[in-house]
């Protein structure tokens, strides 16, 4: 009698996990926009394409570092000396009121200001609107082979510390693993 060897579910070839219907975005999109689209799939990452090539990948991660290495706001520059105010002229009775100069700044000047504030979707305040997915990407693209098995995807993801790996076929991308297919599939008991 032969003794068969028990194949380790963890051979079985990424391609039999990965997803295929991989929804991809251009460098040129704004990050507000790939966010969107994120929220929108109830996904993480995405990979970034231009033309047929994967030059990078944008995460969830990936904005909100770019968020928060960017204020809203600029600040002065730490390594500029601040310049002294110029004295304020003493304000008459009859004059503009020193608030007209910023008021000129804004189209509804007469709208109250709490509503002004609350405005927080003007481009001043919408960071990621301004900027586009190829400010915030990674650049470094991790990818595997179809015929790899999932093992090597898992010991990838764990040893970079990422939830995706680009399925790539001769450098042109056919789907993506991740971390969730990959759990999904120990819970279905196919690995």
């Amino acid at each position: 009698m032969e003794l068969e060897k028990a194949v380790s579910p963890l051979a079985t070839p990424v391609r039999e996990l990965m997803s295929t219907d991989v929804i991809s975005v251009a460098p040129s999109l704004s990050l507000r926009d790939a966010l969107e689209l994120l929220a929108a799939r109830h996904i993480g990452g995405v990979p970034v394409v231009q033309g047929h090539h994967v030059v990078g990948v944008l995460s969830t991660s990936d904005i909100l570092s770019f968020q928060a290495s960017n204020p809203v706001v600029p600040g002065a520059e730490p390594d500029q000396p601040a310049e002294e105010p110029e004295p304020t002229p003493e304000w008459r009775e009859g004059d503009d009121p020193p608030s007209a100069y910023f008021a000129d700044f804004w189209a509804d000047a007469g709208g109250d200001v709490l509503e002004r504030l609350e405005q927080t979707g003007a481009p001043e305040w919408d960071l990621l609107a301004e900027h586009t997915v190829s400010e915030a990407m990674t650049r470094s693209v991790v990818g595997i082979g179809p015929e790899s098995p999932i093992r090597s995807a898992v010991r990838l993801m764990t040893r970079l510390d990422i939830h995706r790996v680009l399925v790539l076929d001769a450098g042109k991308l056919c789907g993506v693993v991740t971390s969730m297919d990959v759990v999904r599939a120990a819970g279905r008991g196919r690995i």
